[in-house]
């Protein structure tokens, strides 16, 4: 059975207080005009209904797309690890999504969901004309999505479960582009940093490293020991220091993102490995911050923001072209040259 709606359960939702539930919905004043709005909006959305008359909009079925009138998309964002609306990643994807929806006249509610559970009891589907994921999300949260039989956009996942419109970085060639770029430089032994389970994007810039070495050689032999790095710093500090001092100790490290990197650099600078000098790194994303390191960090510039505006460019088309094929769009990324790579010095 779901949970009753009340105003406690609203108030959580928002992360509000119940004081400031009751005042929007009672239409008194001490609450800003925007607070109101949301309050109403995820009333609406809860099943919430105010047996006394508001004085600003009155919530029913009806009307529930939206209490400004527009239209409403629900934006998915599983709340885990740095999957969040404030990251330096995700917040730019999110923007864009933002920007895209408010450009074409709809609203949105953003709901960051741990428990798949919950999901079915707090959200009306009646009440959203489509869903646009960020993320990674978790097969059952997605099967609940897909019992909601509204469209659905996915950006920066896929579930096989699930059919629908998707849009990516193109993580594999912008991997392999930059793995080729080292090669160029006289690298190969190469290494490349990052659990390959945590998200499809990392997953496929591992695919992208793979290929370029594969193509160079089609004999050779993959060390996948720092492809899984469940412990973090900590491991990556064993392993270098096991290795250190090696015949076969890297001469250049891809990593699956830019803090990866960046805990790697400072790793092998307090064990006496000089960036780039003894060895070269790179990272990915093309973080704010990644031309502050120092050395700094030679990465992938991908579309973060155009990322977001895409997936609701996608809705948009779903919403009109209801039996068109999915599609599955993907987005070039830049490698960016900085200081933290150089030539194989023989």
């Amino acid at each position: 059975m779901s949970k009753k709606v009340t105003m406690q359960l609203i108030a959580d939702y928002l992360g509000v207080s119940k004081y400031v539930v009751s005042r929007a919905l009672s239409g008194k004043d001490g609450v800003s005009a925007q607070m109101r709005e949301q309050v109403l909006r995820v009333a609406s959305d809860l099943g919430y209904v105010n047996q006394r008359k508001q004085r600003t909009s009155q919530i029913t079925l009806e009307n529930s797309f939206s209490v400004s009138g527009k239209q409403t998309v629900l934006v998915l964002l599983q709340n885990i690890r740095e999957q969040t609306p404030t990251s330096s990643y995700w917040g730019r994807v999110m923007k864009g999504v933002s920007e895209g929806l408010e450009k074409h006249g709809f609203g949105m509610v953003v709901v960051t969901e741990e428990n798949p559970n919950h999901l079915k009891a707090i959200i009306n589907p009646k009440g959203y004309v489509g869903i646009i994921t960020i993320g990674m999300v978790t097969t059952p949260l997605m099967l609940q999505v897909s019992q909601m039989e509204i469209p659905v956009i996915m950006i920066d996942h896929e579930d096989y479960l699930l059919s629908c419109d998707a849009v990516f970085n193109n993580n594999v060639d912008a991997s392999e582009k930059m793995t080729n770029y080292l090669i160029g430089l006289g690298h190969q032994r190469i290494h490349f940093v990052g659990n390959i389970h945590y998200s499809r994007s990392f997953y496929d810039r591992w695919i992208g490293f793979r290929k370029a070495l594969e193509i160079l050689d089609q004999n050779f032999r993959f060390d996948s020991s720092l492809t899984n790095l469940s412990e973090g710093t900590l491991m990556l500090c064993q392993w270098i220091e096991e290795r250190q001092g090696q015949l076969h100790f890297p001469t250049a490290f891809v990593c699956a993102n830019d803090q990866i990197a960046r805990n790697l650099v400072g790793i092998l600078e307090k064990k006496g490995v000089k960036v780039p000098d003894d060895v070269s790194v790179t990272g990915f994303d093309n973080k704010e911050v990644s031309y502050r390191y120092s050395p700094t960090l030679t990465t992938v510039k991908i579309a973060k923001k155009d990322l977001g505006k895409r997936g609701v460019e996608m809705l948009i088309r779903r919403l009109r072209e209801k039996d068109a094929p999915y599609e599955k769009v993907l987005l070039e990324g830049e490698v960016i040259l900085r200081e933290s790579t150089r030539p194989l010095v023989k």
